[in-house]
């Protein structure tokens, strides 16, 4: 019985693989944008649902994983057309956060973490634009990774904004989310010399982070900082723009993109939206092609800017989200300063394209608090990997699961 809210649909342990493979004996949930063969995708609205027909296949990805043994459970909340980071879906209601009960569970991969931090299933897939599956990982306290942007297939899902959107993924414990990146990525992981690397604590990052956290776990930061000799400086150093113009630029090519991806739907059908969404969707629909296009440069600047920073093997610790979890229905100034200040964060990987990879390490007033590693284009593998050996030198014991 699904208590938590987490499913659209159950399919009954979906597998196409009787002998099994290197994920054999692993459950997993999707989220409702990939292709599930019979199945039509809602994409978190019931109109969508409603005016597209069921896939023909399995999206290429989820079948890769299905080939290798896993048995697919069912398909996962997510918010309306995947355009929010709260996880609160006005037409069918907000997934429960078994972490923290009475908060939101972050979105808009909402039903894929519940469905993970809850032990339902292993591991479960997301999408991430703007923080979609890094932040619900975060709010869950779940491990999630969004890879490198073009590294894997997003045939059959649902798309938002183009230029930005990648697959993604969450489990309880790094070693599953090892065993599906080497399913998903070509060949494995380095092993990572930490002579060779060079940890940066993104101090600008750093300063977005609540004061009630920055208080509570001020020690443990500086025992972290401390344990892997990292240099403080802010991302933004030797760049004439601010963590506010990267997000000004992100936001518009996102909003621009997302238009172009769902706008002639909107306008032929006129789908009931709840109203953040409408909202939303409004502002996009008003951006002009000349500041896409201005966004569109500068984010080029800054995508080159990133990659030269993170090209001679740095690793950057910055904060996944300001906060823990808001609770359920916050609005007002406090909501919306939470929502810039985790826009802010989550732009740097979104516009370097670059894998960045959340763990759920730490708590804050009882409640999970993420930080996350990010690491040059194409490191992916050896950040899952690097992540598991610092976990076990500084003896942060994993999540053991028990899944039902």
């Amino acid at each position: 019985m699904d208590r938590w809210g987490a499913f659209v649909k159950s399919m009954g342990d979906i597998s196409v693989h009787e002998i099994g493979g290197s994920l054999k004996g692993l459950r997993f949930a999707v989220k409702d944008v990939y292709d599930i063969q019979n199945h039509v995708s809602s994409a978190g609205n019931p109109d969508f649902q409603r005016t597209h027909h069921p896939a023909k296949n399995y999206a290429p990805i989820l079948l890769r994983i299905l080939e290798e043994g896993a048995q697919l459970v069912g398909a996962t909340h997510t918010d309306e057309l995947m355009f929010g980071l709260n996880g609160e879906n006005e037409q069918w209601g907000t997934p429960v956060n078994p972490k923290a009960q009475g908060r939101i569970p972050g979105g808009s991969s909402s039903g894929s973490a519940v469905s993970v931090a809850a032990e339902m299933v292993h591991f479960a897939l997301g999408t991430d634009t703007a923080g979609s599956v890094r932040v619900p990982s975060s709010y869950c306290g779940v491990y999630g990774i969004r890879p490198t942007w073009g590294c894997l297939s997003l045939t059959g899902v649902v798309p938002l904004a183009p230029s930005f959107d990648t697959p993604g993924w969450m489990a309880n414990e790094i070693e599953t989310m090892l065993k599906v990146g080497k399913t998903l990525f070509k060949g494995d992981a380095r092993e990572n010399d930490r002579d060779e690397l060079r940890f940066v604590w993104a101090t600008d990052m750093w300063d977005l982070v609540d004061e009630q956290v920055q208080e509570e776990l001020g020690v443990r930061f500086g025992q972290l900082r401390s344990a892997l000799n990292c240099d403080e400086e802010a991302i933004t150093e030797g760049m004439q723009f601010e963590l506010m113009d990267w997000v000004r630029a992100f936001r518009t090519l996102q909003g621009y993109e997302i238009w172009r991806t769902h706008g002639p739907w909107i306008e032929e059908v006129n789908p009931r939206f709840g109203a953040a969404v409408r909202e939303r969707f409004k502002w996009a629909e008003g951006i002009q092609a000349q500041d896409a296009g201005l966004a569109r440069e500068d984010i080029k600047q800054v995508r080159a800017f990133l990659h030269e920073k993170l090209q001679k093997n740095t690793v950057l610790i910055v904060p996944t989200t300001p906060s823990i979890a808001p609770e359920i229905g916050l609005t007002g100034k406090e909501a919306e300063q939470i929502r810039i200040s985790t826009m802010q964060l989550c732009c740097v990987a979104g516009i370097g394209g670059l894998p960045q990879v959340n763990v759920p390490w730490m708590e804050a007033q009882g409640y999970p608090f993420g930080l996350s590693f990010i690491a040059g284009p194409g490191r992916d593998m050896d950040l899952l990997r690097l992540i598991a050996n610092i976990e076990s030198e500084l003896k942060l014991v994993p999540r053991k699961e028990h899944i039902r």
